[in-house]
């Protein structure tokens, strides 16, 4: 074999008889032949001009090397940036190609003859006595409708907002906003229509075009946009918003670039091993968990927690998804609300089975990877499930072809939002057409150019015929119990909140609920909970766990000071502010303030927003700051004059520092504004009762108390006060209520117990009294309360 000798261009080795150091024989020249005397003679000059060839050649190399150090720090020191699509294009043409002309890509744009789709003709859309013309000056888009004022006046479009099935417009306004109109066009009827029909809106509601509602910097723009940050300024409350890319490009999923160019500048051979190549964010070789997460943070009803940076974090250092509450989502999980897609696909076995948003939509063009059930016969079997024998529907009824047969019509039941765009559940849930009967819930057979003609009945009956009478419990019916506020759904919420076969966000919603549940099962299952592998089921355990006790509260949420997700983090912190500092050791007072100050930081990022400012009046009325609680809970009232938290926390404040009167006019306020809020009329008759107005309590406490019929203490306090006002049989029948609701609670079988004293009849007592004796045995005073109603009983005879 012949020897090897380094080759000097590249650095790597080269066979020899290739290489500079190849030994050669002469004719001529200075060295002549090689002489016959010294047959190694030729050997050592070959070898001295290796020599040669290798000391030449390591400076040469070591600068190469040199180079390759720097160009590996220039990707693995610094602090990635955002350079734009402009630089990923080259390489990445086919991503770049199947984007273009997407939603992501036309999600916001300059608003120009290109770009703009409505009819800006002189169009003219009438609506509640408004009068809005759509018309062109100077080369732009301008609408005259009415404004801030409730008067009409001129305004230019800046930008596009969307393109399917509707398009948006965005008006720039003072202080750096962007408003959306609430006039839109319907591309596919080409018409212009209203985003709130049947609603008047007058110009100073929180939901009118120009107010906060319909602000784009707040409420829009992280979505629309790639590298966005809000700029608000609570102090003069103004926007200073920018971004790097106007729509959702490259960075926005996989985060920001530079460190990803910068490796992929380097030439080929010398590219150092970098993980990932650079990207912030993995998007190939993830789990399917990670991947829905990666999408998240726009396609959810979710809570931010200051601004997204696109680096791929946890979901809950930066949003916090809703939960399937009441006003969002039906009882059993169904879409209600516009909560977009993450919450629906959480309920789904598909994602319990690994299933990902890329095995049905392209990540780039977003559209579906397949038509009709070819989609779903990737996994399913066609034999089985795209047979009648399974959906029981013809693919062409009278002779036209029929979407009844459609696996989607049957599994993802659609739901139209901003009035024209339809948007499918991704629960992808089996018709339950007898859950309908049982708690009301919506089923697939009777949406919408199905079979809305026809009764639930009939649609449970054709089900029962199909597939039989079995039906599997659902967890809606014990959530619908539990919104109730049913007495006996305390356990079944313990069991489906400690179940690790339901989705995290069902248990989550069902530690939400379990709050007026208390006892030791509810107590262990919050216990259970906080250590819970999934971020937000710990969150809601820390938000809605239900002791009074600081020195157990310490104990159990403490811990999560150090919690890895800064949701849960935050809650943690906001929970133990009223707990004595001296019961936290020195390390958890530590952890508690740098909690806090991640929880400031991320509520003043979204003070544009009352949620946040009425949070903060929360944080510090705990802390003992009634002057900066005031002041944030003025701030969430001026900024939504009809948020009605920030009011009845408020009035809570007031009543503390004896300012009644205040605090009277603040839950006046909320029942003239939202009758249906029954906790106003509780909140405002336990007030008038401590100021010595009982009639008028009374009055409000039975609204109270017909609102919330569930709610004990409701009717605990209202048979106190009528008992006060010799309103006996009424007071009797409150009292007897609160126990039917809580038969072990000792203050309501003392009170309804007294209540029999006080009217003469100590024999109705008594029961009451070994009631509590057997509910308490370790409890003295129920004997020495029986003892008493005994002698009570003897001296009336």
């Amino acid at each position: 074999m012949k020897p090897e000798a380094p080759d000097q261009g590249t650095g790597r080795r080269a066979p020899a008889g290739k290489s500079r150091g190849e030994p050669v024989e002469t004719v001529g020249g200075r060295g002549g032949a090689t002489r016959a005397g010294d047959p190694l003679r030729g050997w050592k000059i070959a070898g001295f001009i290796a020599t040669l060839v290798i000391v030449a050649t390591v400076p040469l190399y070591a600068v190469k090397e040199n180079h390759l150090r720097a160009a590996r720090r220039s990707v693995t020191d610094s602090v990635p940036t955002f350079v734009g699509r402009s630089r990923c294009v080259s390489c990445h043409e086919a991503a770049y190609r199947s984007w273009l002309g997407s939603d992501h890509d036309n999600s916001m744009d300059v608003a120009s003859d290109s770009t703009v789709l409505g009819d800006f003709g002189d169009a003219v859309f009438e609506y509640m006595g408004v009068s809005s013309r759509f018309y062109r000056k100077d080369g732009g888009f301008f609408v005259r409708t009415e404004g801030p004022d409730g008067e009409p006046a001129d305004f230019e479009i800046a930008y596009t907002f969307g393109i399917e099935p509707l398009q948006q417009y965005l008006i720039q306004f003072s202080g750096g906003r962007l408003q959306t109109l609430s006039i839109a066009w319907d591309v596919e009827q080409g018409r212009w229509f209203r985003m709130y029909p049947g609603q008047e809106i007058p110009h100073d509601d929180w939901l009118h075009w120009t107010k906060a509602a319909q602000n784009w910097n707040g409420m829009c723009a992280e979505c629309h946009s790639t590298n966005l940050e809000k700029g608000y300024d609570p102090a003069s409350r103004t926007f200073d918003t920018s971004w790097s890319e106007i729509d959702v490009s490259c960075e926005a999923c996989h985060g920001p670039g530079s460190a990803h160019v910068a490796w992929a500048e380097i030439e080929p051979m010398a590219r150092p091993p970098e993980e990932n190549y650079g990207l912030v964010v993995r998007t190939s070789g993830i789990e399917s968990e990670q991947q829905v997460e990666l999408c998240a943070p726009c396609h959810s009803r979710r809570t931010e927690l200051g601004g997204y940076d696109h680096r791929g974090a946890n979901l809950l250092d930066h949003h916090i998804p809703s939960l399937l509450d009441d006003g969002l989502y039906y009882p059993d999980g169904q879409i209600l609300e516009e909560v977009y897609v993450y919450g629906s696909f959480l309920q789904s076995k598909m994602y319990r089975n690994g299933v990902r948003c890329s095995d049905c939509h392209d990540v780039h063009s977003l559209q579906l990877i397949r038509e009709g059930n070819e989609l779903c016969l990737q996994c399913h079997t066609a034999a089985v499930y795209d047979s009648s024998d399974h959906h029981f529907h013809k693919k062409v009824h009278e002779g036209q072809p029929s979407e009844g047969a459609l696996c989607v019509k049957c599994h993802m039941p659609e739901r139209p939002y901003m009035v024209i765009d339809y948007r499918a559940d991704h629960s992808l849930r089996v018709p339950r057409p007898d859950l309908t009967l049982e708690i009301g819930v919506p089923n697939a057979c009777g949406q919408s150019g199905c079979h809305e003609d026809r009764s639930a009945e009939w649609a449970a009956d054709h089900f029962t015929r199909w597939y039989g009478i079995a039906r599997r419990p659902h967890y809606g019916t014990v959530l619908e119990a539990g919104r109730r506020g049913a007495p006996e759904a305390g356990p079944e919420l313990v069991r489906l909140a400690g179940d690790p076969l339901y989705p995290a966000l069902v248990r989550a919603t069902a530690l939400s609920l379990l709050g007026p549940y208390p006892g030791e099962e509810s107590a262990w299952a919050f216990r259970n909970a906080l250590a819970d592998d999934d971020a937000l089921v710990r969150y809601t355990a820390v938000q809605a766990v239900n002791t009074t006790d600081p020195r157990e509260l310490v104990d159990v949420v403490a811990p999560l000071l150090a919690d890895p997700a800064k949701a849960v983090r935050g809650q943690a912190a906001v929970r133990l502010v009223p707990v004595p500092r001296e019961l936290l050791k020195p390390y958890q007072q530590a952890a508690l303030d740098s909690a806090l100050n991640e929880y400031r930081t991320a509520m003043g990022h979204s003070l544009d927003f009352a949620p946040s400012a009425h949070n903060l009046g929360n944080l510090y009325a705990a802390l003992g700051d009634p002057a900066k609680a005031e002041e944030y809970y003025r701030t969430a009232i001026e900024i939504d004059d009809l948020f009605y938290p920030a009011k009845m926390n408020l009035a809570v404040l007031y009543n503390g520092q004896g300012r009644n009167a205040e605090a009277e006019g603040l839950l006046r306020e909320v029942i003239g504004s939202y009758p249906e809020v029954h906790e106003a009329p509780y909140s405002l008759g336990l007030l008038l009762a401590e100021v010595g107005r009982p009639a008028e309590a009374a009055a409000f406490l039975e609204q109270a108390a017909t609102g919330m019929p569930e709610r004990s203490r409701a009717h605990y306090n209202l048979g106190l006060l009528l008992q006060s006002l010799g309103r006996r049989s009424e007071a009797e029948a409150a009292l007897q209520r609160a126990v039917e609701l809580e038969p072990e609670s000792l203050e309501y079988l003392y009170a309804l117990a007294d209540h029999y004293v006080k009217r003469g009849e100590p024999r109705r007592a008594l029961p009451l009294a070994e009631r509590r004796i057997a509910a308490h045995p370790e409890d003295p005073l129920g004997r020495e309360y029986k003892a008493f109603v005994e002698q009570a009983t003897r001296a009336q005879e």
